[in-house]
């Protein structure tokens, strides 16, 4: 069973950079065919994917927020994080981390963290 706990600040003030982990058990990050991910939800608004790092390492990235992003891993601690710089309050969301994968008609993402509510804010 593949778990993931995603950790970092709830609060985090304008202009600064928002920095979560997401550590994986159960699974490898390295593994192939598997993309693990970062999404968030604006209160009352739908997921938003924010980006990928795949199993060998290549990030992708949402062209609206890739000035402002940075995905890397740490393949000895098994976990993945997230850099968002210059942060609004509109970055305010719960953030999740996901496992994904592609067939060959979609994107599945079989496994998700709880969420991490980041608040930005003076």
């Amino acid at each position: 069973q593949v778990q993931l706990q995603e950790s970092g600040p709830g609060l985090v003030k304008p202009s600064q950079t928002l920095s979560l982990t997401c550590t994986v058990s159960g699974g490898s990050i390295t593994t192939n065919y598997y993309h693990w991910s970062w999404i968030r939800q604006p209160p009352g608004k739908g997921l938003e994917w924010i980006g990928d790092i795949g199993y060998s390492g290549n990030t992708y990235l949402m062209p609206s927020l890739k000035s402002r992003t940075s995905i890397s891993r740490d393949t000895s601690k098994n976990q993945f994080t997230l850099q968002l710089s210059s942060v609004t309050p509109e970055d305010t969301a719960v953030y999740y981390c996901s496992r994904a994968y592609n067939t060959d008609w979609e994107k599945v993402y079989d496994y998700w963290g709880q969420g991490i509510q980041v608040t930005v804010s003076s």
